[in-house]
């Protein structure tokens, strides 16, 4: 067990966002929390991580958000943190009411838990945060917005839930009232809430859910012998890690719940001064060779009352990436299979630094992955699925430029493999849809391309020589010359994946005059 002189309480709540620009308007901008740190993950760099806290980023204040941006939901139930909670003072529970009315925030209540009036709120991913009112009045100052103090509790979904209530005693929480089939436990400065949910359904990780709480661990020595304590017990698999700001030991508790027990120290101040905590955005040790293409692929946002792109529901799932001094192009990028809407962002703000990157991805899923179209047995394209997405992709292109008011002059495409493909699919279905496009790795999907002149098109080809596609990336280049395109085609000595070659082929053919 803990010792009595370590500091207890959670240390921090990790969940996870499908959307990272209304997450951060409902924690930053509703909430009044600060973003007091961005990186990229420690276990995956490609994943934007946002923690949110008070001013001075101190554990029991914090919680944070691994970003899947537009990525898959999850299901809340056993072994999950299914509801977090902040305290708010007493007298205010009104005022947060009338406050979650006014921004359109689904809300319940108040209600009456173990003693305290409780506000219960869902944020834009459905996660159950709760308003508590705990504590004295505040003082407020003139004309600043409210904001929760501290985080309150967590709430555990369990089938085991003594085995998981005497778990949670190692890290100083002692039993507390019982509310129904809750447990609460409590520490020196907030609760844990055992929920005894036996027979309902498992959790599956996801946006929407949680992925781990995090307790307060006095310093290293404490985790280390933390550490040899569940050795001891032969408890699940322990897994201890140097998160930069804190150093921290993961273990499962009998339920199932991913738990962390982390230092305070040394801080979130540590790469950043006090006050201008979460102004920069970080990668992780071992990733700095890196971090200019991580910073290009990672999810751009706004803070409430920055200037942001507009967001607009359109037919394929899309992001943009803004540079810091734009020029007048946009490029719009097209994933090979298996990829992502911001795969090709860096080798794009390579080949045009001053361009907005705007990625999209394929709306046909095959065995889990994006493309474009669905491919049949025998190395077949399904066709009519190539003119479906095609009239929808016309349809996107359309909204875009009007949503989001971009230059149709200056629209450039760029694809690879599948995306390449489409594009090449879509010249020829909507001639006048595309007049600038980067193809990387092409071939000739459609089995009877129509007759169309493509004279107002510029077309860089770039194919492998060994690549297994290279005869229908030679019948799609006749095809290109046949339809009157200004066509530039090379075939380097490369195979299906991207060479060294690419890029400067590439960006010397975007700087030629249009």
């Amino acid at each position: 067990m803990a010792a009595s002189s370590s500091p207890t309480g959670i240390h921090h709540v990790t969940l996870i966002t499908r959307r990272v620009q209304d997450n951060v308007d409902f924690y930053v901008g509703f909430l009044g929390l600060h973003l007091v740190k961005r990186t990229g993950g420690f276990e995956d760099a490609e994943q934007l991580h946002l923690f949110y806290g008070n001013r001075k980023a101190e554990p029991g204040t914090l919680v944070t958000f691994l970003v899947w941006e537009d990525g898959a939901s999850g299901r809340v139930g056993n072994g999950q943190v299914s509801e977090i909670a902040f305290s708010v003072p007493r007298d205010a529970i009104g005022d947060w009411l009338t406050r979650a009315i006014t921004h359109r925030v689904p809300v319940e209540g108040p209600l009456h838990e173990f003693g305290e009036t409780v506000l219960r709120l869902k944020d834009p991913d459905g996660i159950i945060v709760k308003l508590v009112g705990h504590g004295e009045a505040a003082a407020v100052v003139a004309a600043q917005e409210p904001a929760v103090t501290r985080l309150r509790a967590v709430t555990l979904l369990t089938e085991t839930p003594e085995e998981t209530a005497a778990f949670l005693s190692r890290f100083g929480y002692r039993p507390g009232p019982v509310l129904g089939n809750q447990q609460r436990m409590l520490s020196d400065t907030d609760a844990v809430d055992v929920r005894d949910a036996t027979g309902y359904v498992p959790g599956i990780p996801g946006t929407g859910t949680a992925d781990h709480v995090a307790f307060r661990a006095g310093d290293v020595a404490a985790i280390k012998e933390m550490e040899s304590e569940l050795s001891r017990l032969n408890s699940s698999p322990t897994n201890l890690h140097d998160r930069k700001y804190f150093t921290s030991l993961y273990v499962r508790e009998p339920g199932g719940t991913l738990i962390e027990y982390a230092t305070d120290g040394p801080g979130f101040a540590v790469d950043e001064e006090s006050g201008h905590l979460g102004e920069q955005l970080f990668m992780p040790p071992g990733d700095e060779a890196r971090a200019q293409d991580l910073k290009v692929f990672l999810p751009q946002f706004s803070l409430p009352g920055e200037q942001r792109m507009p967001r607009r529901e359109l037919p394929f799932v899309h992001r943009f990436f803004v540079p810091d001094a734009p020029g007048e192009e946009t490029l719009v990028l097209m994933h090979g299979s298996g990829g992502s809407e911001a795969d090709l962002m860096p080798l794009a703000h390579r080949i045009a630094p001053q361009a907005m990157l705007l990625g999209l991805r394929g709306r046909s899923v095959e065995e889990g992955s994006p493309r474009w179209f669905r491919r049949l047995p025998g190395d077949r394209f399904d066709q009519a699925d190539i003119r479906s997405e095609a009239e929808a992709f016309a349809a996107f292109v359309e909204g875009a430029v009007e949503g989001y008011r971009l230059d149709a002059e200056r629209l450039a495409f760029l694809g690879l493999s599948n995306g390449a493909n489409f594009l090449a699919a879509v010249m020829a279905l909507y001639p006048g849809l595309i007049r600038r496009a980067v193809l990387l790795r092409p071939a000739m999907v459609l089995e009877d391309p129509p007759v169309v002149d493509l004279s107002a098109n510029s077309v860089l080809m770039v194919s492998g020589r060994q690549d297994l596609a290279a005869p229908l990336a030679r019948r799609l280049e006749a095809w290109l010359r046949d339809s009157g395109a200004n066509l530039t085609s090379h075939f380097i000595d490369a195979g299906h994946q991207l060479s060294d070659e690419d890029l400067p082929l590439a960006k010397a053919w975007m700087d030629e005059p249009s």
